[in-house]
């Protein structure tokens, strides 16, 4: 099974954005020495809690923070961008790093309403042409449009042999029936739906159309986890992530709370209904626990690949966490 990790750069309560991107510079340097697959990086704007809005200019640092780890996108947000800049971002990418890049495409805004308009120059990003965009991305960066295309002659730099692989991300049916029939590989984000993925990475599966990029389907199943030294030391780490979601349902714009903030609050039972509610989106426990509930999962899900988001109360033991998990699946350099 290959271990991956997708990382939103979290901004800890008391720390600042600039440190919460050297922390994911160090934890992409760590990721790579203990042999994880692939890094990822995610696409979010106006978020206290998240440091990263543009991914394609940090994935250019860490490719040359890393040596053998492949980087990526979870992901672009396409329809805020010209398909033809996506393709040229990331065949720079794969030009500095040949053979390590992954271009992760998403739909949903990543924000809310207001902030969308402003990433998207004053208008709404719709996401009624995104098959045609994902097309048109494609065949840019492939060369392969059809000659009547308006930009089949225009010259798509920097030019090379190779090319970025390309995912559709998703948390319902939309991207899987995408992903199946324009053949490109699918991964699904059991962090924010754990309900009915199963049935979705089945439909992708059963229903692939091989392409001139994959002549079989590939799976990734992302989750949130939270992997301590036992039982209960993941559990309590847990209660960050069940504050931090209960502050996102309640929309207040925070940082990630410490545990120690976890730890002081006190829930109504309202708030605790909601906790339970959210529990299914995580993985929590030591080690051996935790890596028998994702071998379970990737079986249920027919995954090829298990990627591990992972938000901790600080970031020493958001590392402690990933070097758990590496040890606990063999992976070299753990």
């Amino acid at each position: 099974m290959k271990l991956s990790v997708l990382d939103q750069s979290p901004i800890i309560h008391g720390h600042s954005a600039a440190q919460a991107l050297q922390e994911t510079l160090a934890l992409a340097r760590r990721a790579d020495e203990l042999g994880f697959h692939r890094y990822w990086l995610a696409e979010h704007h106006a978020i206290a809690a998240l440091a990263d809005p543009c991914p394609e200019v940090l994935l250019a640092r860490l490719g040359a923070e890393t040596k053998r780890i492949r980087i990526g996108s979870g992901g672009v947000l396409l329809p805020y961008y010209s398909a033809f800049k996506v393709a040229e971002v990331f065949r720079m990418l794969e030009a500095l790093y040949p053979g390590r890049v992954d271009l992760g495409i998403g739909r949903a805004p990543g924000g809310d309403q207001r902030t969308a308009r402003a990433v998207g120059g004053g208008q709404f990003p719709a996401a009624d042409d995104f098959p045609q965009r994902v097309w048109e991305l494609v065949g840019h960066l492939d060369g392969n449009l059809p000659d009547d295309h308006p930009a089949k002659r225009v010259r798509l730099q920097p030019e090379g042999p190779g090319a970025p692989q390309v995912w559709l991300l998703g948390s319902s049916d939309y991207s899987g029936v995408l992903a199946a029939q324009l053949g490109l590989r699918f991964a699904f984000a059991h962090f924010i739906n754990a309900q009915g993925g199963d049935t979705v990475m089945r439909y992708f599966k059963d229903q692939f159309q091989p392409s001139a990029r994959e002549d079989r389907p590939h799976t990734l199943l992302c989750c949130s986890v939270s992997c301590g030294e036992t039982d209960a030391d993941g559990e309590r780490m847990a209660k960050v992530v069940d504050l931090r979601r209960l502050e996102m349902a309640y929309n207040l714009d925070t940082p990630v709370p410490t545990l120690e903030m976890a730890e002081a609050r006190r829930y109504t039972e309202p708030e605790l209904a909601h906790i339970r509610s959210q529990r299914p989106r995580l993985i929590s426990g030591s080690a051996a626990t935790c890596k028998a509930k994702l071998e379970d999962l990737a079986a249920q899900y027919q995954a090829d690949e298990i990627m591990i988001l992972t938000i901790t109360g600080d970031y020493a033991a958001r590392t402690a966490s990933y070097e758990r998990l590496a040890k606990a699946f063999g992976l070299p350099g753990a």
